[in-house]
């Protein structure tokens, strides 16, 4: 939560972040840290069975996106350009791998390791320069 209360306070809109790691390792915890440190008064949960779900707040919109069940032609039918085209819009995408290159190549991945029954190791990488900026 913490982690991501910092990210949070660096975010500007635009933003896409990728969350890997297996079940129960923390990706959708660092999500609510973010819609709280946003502003947003709805805890997000599991978007799994939605798929996407938005949240919203004075500072900042935030898609929510769960991507484990599709295979990456389907990806193109969510309708995610929109998303895409949107300035203010801040991208946490969970299970990212089947989105091929459906995403632009400036995004933040995040890989959550489970370390022990209550440890957590989050490895950063930023690809492209807003990113970087974000990760630094």
């Amino acid at each position: 939560m913490r982690l991501a209360a910092a990210f949070a306070r660096r975010l500007r809109g635009g933003e896409i972040i990728f969350l890997r790691g297996p079940i129960g390792a923390g990706k959708t915890v660092f999500v609510q840290g973010l819609a709280k440190a946003l502003g947003m008064r709805a805890a997000p949960i599991s978007a799994s069975f939605s798929l996407m779900r938005e949240y919203r707040s004075a500072k900042a919109r935030l898609f929510h996106i769960d991507l484990f069940r599709l295979a990456p032609k389907d990806i193109a039918n969510l309708g995610l350009e929109t998303l895409l085209e949107d300035e203010s819009a801040v991208i946490a995408a969970e299970w990212p791998d089947a989105s091929g290159e459906f995403f632009p190549p400036d995004r933040l991945e995040l890989e959550f390791a489970l370390t022990g029954a209550d440890g957590r190791k989050i490895t950063a990488a930023a690809h492209g320069p807003s990113s970087r900026k974000l990760l630094k």
